[in-house]
């Protein structure tokens, strides 16, 4: 018996167990911030009911029974004694409430996607394949107003209405990703980090950068964005080698 089989009776499990796995990956890549910053996943069709991690939760330790289903539309969850923290209230819930095309919510303060964020110019020209896959498929906040409280979750909401751009390069803050599904955002976070490493690693040179055509950069992300099942495989990989390693990120 796998790790991953041994279910609770829990709603929403496998759903958990998804998104457990995404908590796990992201600490060992350190691409997490001690224990803030938060991931989120609707459950019900207008994406308004949510899971996310508990309040105060180290990535490392997250488990799928762990997980908080929250309303977004019942401000006095944070009056609960699983209350979660203030500013993943704010903003994950003001994107569920906003944006129904945004099914998952990730957002990080990984190192090279915040340095991206603190450069006058946030945005990411298409200097290799990672860096062309967000061509035209990001937005950026130039507006940031100290910690992601609800007024701050709702201003973001609004830079997110075209289904189209999925990464916001918050300012000054970090990385906000969404997506349809765990596998699908996770993944995007994931080659978004690599492609912000990419090009910073590129600056630190001090050499001319060779940028793609804008031709050649829409045609490769588009490509990008239809190549069959790469983020349902990259997920199940990494599902895979936690089981194997006895994890405990499934129960």
């Amino acid at each position: 018996m796998t790790v991953s089989s041994q279910r609770p009776n829990i709603a929403h499990w496998q759903d958990r167990v998804d998104l457990a796995a995404a908590f796990r990956w992201t600490a060992r890549l350190n691409m997490h911030e001690g224990v803030a910053n938060h991931f989120s996943l609707a459950v019900d069709p207008d994406g308004t009911r949510f899971l996310m991690n508990p309040n105060q939760r180290h990535f490392a330790r997250i488990k799928a029974s762990d997980l908080l289903e929250i309303d977004a539309n019942a401000p006095d969850t944070l009056q609960g004694p699983d209350a979660p923290d203030p500013t993943a209230w704010g903003l994950h819930g003001g994107i569920h409430r906003a944006c129904p095309h945004a099914r998952c919510v990730m957002h990080v303060h990984s190192i090279f996607a915040t340095v991206l964020a603190s450069l006058a110019d946030s945005r990411l020209p298409p200097i290799d394949q990672n860096c062309a896959t967000f061509y035209n498929r990001y937005v950026i906040d130039e507006g940031y107003g100290g910690l992601a409280f609800e007024e701050e979750g709702t201003r973001c909401a609004a830079l997110l209405t075209d289904p189209k751009k999925k990464v916001m390069i918050m300012g000054n803050h970090g990385v906000l990703i969404i997506g349809q599904s765990v596998a699908e955002t996770f993944n995007r976070l994931y080659y978004f980090e690599r492609a912000a490493e990419t090009y910073i690693r590129a600056l630190q040179t001090g050499q001319p950068l060779r940028i793609l055509s804008d031709e050649i950069a829409e045609k490769t992300a588009q490509e990008l964005e239809d190549y069959p099942e790469q983020d349902v495989r990259h997920l199940a990989e990494l599902k895979a080698i936690l089981d194997e390693e006895g994890s405990n990120y499934a129960t």
